[in-house]
């Protein structure tokens, strides 16, 4: 063999292997596809949302849920003008950190608006579902300003 030439085999990299969401993820996700938002209360009084199966200061496994409501604050956001094939959303949107009603941790989702302009900090917005939820995050469509929420 010469030093320029180069060994190669053909494989197809897998995995072999499947992994149960569990007891808190699993409640979470189920939760989304009945069209309800469920959040976990930390040690410290915290609703997180999405839940976490751990307590993130005591290390404690978490399990006194806490339905939240499907309206919420933007905390933060940044716009995403041109958006790319694996986003949520085909047309411009937001990626946003969403503070839901009841929960006290944020959580990141998009958030469609027709344009720049109508989003803020502090800016009310609620749910859209999925037209058919199957107990995943993207049951949650994105989530639309509250006044013009449909």
């Amino acid at each position: 063999m010469s030093p320029t030439e180069v060994l190669s085999e053909a494989f197809e990299l897998g995995f072999t292997y499947t992994r149960s969401t569990g007891p808190v993820v699993g409640r979470f996700l189920t939760g989304l596809r009945d069209r309800r938002i469920e959040g976990v209360r930390a040690s410290d009084g915290r609703v997180m949302v999405p839940p976490m199966e751990y307590d993130p200061d005591t290390a404690a496994a978490l399990d006194d849920f806490v339905e939240v409501g499907q309206q919420g604050e933007i905390v933060s956001w940044c716009w995403v003008s041109e958006p790319r094939k694996a986003h949520p959303l085909q047309q411009p949107f937001a990626w946003a950190m969403i503070r839901l009603d009841g929960a006290d941790v944020p959580m990141i989702h998009c958030v469609s608006a027709a344009s720049e302009d109508q989003l803020a900090t502090g800016a009310r917005v609620q749910v859209r579902w999925a037209e058919e939820t199957r107990g995943h995050i993207a049951d949650i469509a994105c989530f639309e300003l509250a006044e013009v929420a449909q």
